[in-house]
């Protein structure tokens, strides 16, 4: 079997409020934005990390998808209300000065800084939208 070459390009995470989860991605975490298109709610942000210029989250309307049902669109919002529709696992080597950076900047945390029982330390914070970031200590 040969080996495909193939990477992540891009992941794709709810907003509700493109203003406030533009603030959160470039000023809080630091994220460069490489895309803003649309206008009002209805805007797709693309960022990512400065030193990762193949690697990107699409920031996206969830109401946009014109392949779901007003129901499912309801789900998702009432999903997204309570931080539990949409994630993202990112890793630092300092796990302790991001917390406080991200701490210092307001960011809603779900979690400080802990050693899990799975072997790794990691802690968890909320997106404006209620997205859950969860950040990893590198090895």
């Amino acid at each position: 079997m040969t080996a495909m070459d193939i990477t992540i390009h891009a992941s794709f995470l709810p907003h509700d409020d493109p203003d406030a989860s533009l603030v959160f991605y470039r000023d809080t975490l630091g994220f460069e934005v490489r895309d803003d298109v649309g206008n009002g709610k209805m805007r797709w942000i693309t960022v990512g990390p400065a030193d990762q210029p193949g690697t990107s989250i699409l920031l996206a309307p969830p109401a946009a998808d014109p392949g779901i049902t007003d129901d499912e669109r309801r789900t998702i919002l009432e999903m997204m209300a309570k931080g539990t529709y949409g994630w993202i696992l990112l890793a630092t080597a300092d796990l302790d000065g991001t917390f406080k950076k991200l701490n210092a900047g307001g960011a809603e945390i779900v979690q400080e800084p802990i050693e899990q029982p799975y072997g790794v330390r990691d802690c968890a914070f909320r997106d404006p939208a209620g997205n859950l970031i969860r950040i990893q200590q590198q090895s």
